[in-house]
């Protein structure tokens, strides 16, 4: 066995979450590996819901617009669509705007816009390749595809990663380890975290074991979906249900259903299922298929200690409704990407990486507990053996489950406040203001700069041209506003940022919008994009100040019982409307 590769951090799990955090980290200047069992990506579609908080992620990457290529036509809806069969019955069909008519909303909206990069359809499979390709450019990131992760080992001052490929064996020597490596997680059973919540749904319908296979039916769209084609298009009857997703907007899509076995289904099964689905034999090629399970609702009970954390699938394990599990690890991502950084290049405090858990574990309680709500609203939608008659009857049943399905469907389409809505409020890396609490809603966001939430987006400049957007003028470190006409003196605190090492960068903005929004003349915005502090002059004691934001002035989760360490510091769940009730 060669001598220990050494690097300061260790991603273990190639995934998207995984190709984030090592992005970001490379961002912040910070070398990692990347170790991935599997050689490559997979080729298997998986989610395609890149929401509006991911897409600013990515922007922050300069991968935005790269990936608003990828997936559906520029015209396609990104809608859902239901029908009894697809030759039959519409029973609701929901658009949802493309990416052009994205783009034409986003060059005609108010300068107070709440996102610069509105949520995009494409599958995971697309994406994760621009990523790793992307990857593969940045000389800090050593990918090491191909190696299992067989076991840790812990010291005092580093973590030492023992992979195997090809009957080889090696040490990768970390200073700290990210396990990104999906829901059955080595490194999470390493730490003996178990994963506290509610399994799957027992109801035919994203529930239970089901199967996930990529098809190609090349007449769906000509003989059938014509211009009701959305990006969603579910069959639902007493009889089945399932979806098939488009992936490229002609021929190719992805099959979510829990009307067959997945362990013994076969290609032959699977074609005539969706023949069923049709209501005639049109031509479907099964490229590819696997298991998969519906509906759980899982949330590590611990996010990580010492010099492991745990980001994504590892972490949480969500139903697809709603589309929030990626998404929920990518912000992950960026806010251990910060925390990791600190830690390497030495300004972190001593409680900086415990606060990681205690910001983000309460999140992945409340976007898992949304994804959970909206599978079971689905779950109880009613389908009659009268669906699919044609007579009176059949078209009232149509009517009363057509407006359930839209109503669900709505729910799912429409959740901007889940997407830019999280806060750390109560964080002790947040320096809260007295401000009153900010509505936390399904549907709505409300842009506050209240400290503890993402701070709100504001365009400059002509939104065509780089660095038109605010978030864009913010730095990879700290970054200090100073708005109005006569903005304080920021001397002290920048003082302070120099004498800890902590990045930061001030940003003097004379512009009323901005001082309007964000309704202090100073201004304090993490690098993960979150208000840490906001008053209209400096802090007496601005050293204080800093040791606060990066983890040193108050304990966390060091010296305190594991249910303390782990929160949730606010509210844990978010309400979802109920059928009947309402868009929030």
């Amino acid at each position: 066995m060669d001598d220990p590769l050494t690097t300061p951090v260790a991603v273990v799990g190639g995934g998207p979450v995984g190709l984030m955090l090592a992005l970001l980290l490379d961002r912040q200047g910070v070398p990692c590996v990347v170790l991935n069992s599997s050689a490559d990506v997979p080729d298997q579609p998986r989610g395609s819901t890149h929401n509006a908080r991911t897409m600013e992620h990515y922007r922050t990457l300069g991968l935005a617009e790269r990936i608003r290529a990828l997936g559906l036509p520029a015209g396609h809806s990104a809608g859902i669509s239901f029908f009894t069969r697809y030759n039959a019955h519409e029973l609701a069909l929901l658009p949802w705007p493309g990416s052009a008519e994205v783009l034409r909303r986003r060059a005609a909206a108010d300068r107070t816009d709440p996102s610069p990069e509105p949520m995009h359809r494409a599958n995971q499979m697309y994406v994760e390749r621009l990523l790793l390709d992307h990857a593969r450019t940045r000389p800090r990131i050593t990918l090491c595809y191909g190696w299992t992760v067989t076991a840790l080992r812990e010291e005092a001052e580093h973590v030492d990663v023992v992979g195997e490929r090809d009957g080889a064996r090696r040490v990768f020597r970390a200073a700290f380890v990210a396990g990104c490596d999906g829901g059955h997680s080595l490194v999470r059973r390493h730490l003996g975290i178990r994963y506290e919540g509610e399994g799957t749904l027992d109801q035919d319908i994203l529930g239970r074991r089901s199967v996930a296979a990529h098809l190609r039916v090349p007449t769906l769209y000509r003989d059938f979906l014509r211009d009701r084609g959305a990006w969603s298009n579910w069959v639902v009857n007493a009889d089945l249900a399932l979806n098939l997703i488009a992936l490229n907007g002609v021929d190719e899509f992805f099959l979510l259903t829990s009307s067959v076995d997945p362990d013994t289904a076969t290609d032959a099964e699977l074609v005539r299922l969706v023949r069923r689905a049709a209501g005639e034999p049109l031509p479907v090629e099964v490229l590819s298929r696997r298991p998969w399970t519906a509906g759980a609702a899982l949330v590590a009970e611990s996010f990580g200690t010492g010099r492991i954390r745990l980001a994504g699938d590892a972490a949480h394990l969500f139903t697809p409704n709603g589309g929030f599990g990626m998404n929920t690890g990518v912000d992950d991502a960026a806010n251990l990407a910060w925390k990791l950084a600190a830690a390497v290049r030495g300004w972190a405090g001593p409680d900086l990486l415990d606060t990681y858990g205690v910001e983000r574990r309460p999140i992945a309680l409340r976007n898992t507990s949304a994804a959970r709500t909206l599978g079971q609203g689905l779950g109880a939608v009613d389908r009659p053996a009268r669906l699919e008659e044609d007579s009176a009857a059949g078209e009232a049943a149509r009517a009363r489950t057509g407006a359930e399905l839209a109503e669900y469907g709505m729910r799912t389409l429409d959740t901007l406040g889940v997407q830019l809505g999280a806060r750390y409020d109560g964080s002790p890396l947040v320096a809260g203001d007295g401000s009153g609490p900010v509505p936390d809603s399904f549907a709505a966001y409300t842009p506050s700069a209240a400290p503890g939430g993402r701070a709100p987006h504001l365009w400059l400049d002509d939104r065509r041209a780089p660095g038109s957007s605010l978030f864009d003028r913010f730095g990879p470190g700290f970054t200090l506003l100073r708005l109005g006409p006569r903005p304080p003196r920021t001397g002290g605190i920048e003082a302070a940022a120099r004498a800890r090492g902590v990045p930061l960068r001030v940003l003097t903005l004379d512009d009323p919008l901005a001082r309007e929004l964000y309704e202090r003349d100073l201004v304090l915005v993490r690098p993960d994009q979150h208000v840490a502090w906001r008053a209209d002059r400096e802090p007496g004691d601005p050293g204080a100040l800093l040791a606060q934001v990066t983890g040193g002035a108050h304990g966390t989760a060091a010296g305190r019982s594991p249910a303390a360490a782990r929160g949730p510091r606010r509210p844990s769940t978010i309400q979802v409307p109920a059928p009947g009730a309402g868009r929030a």
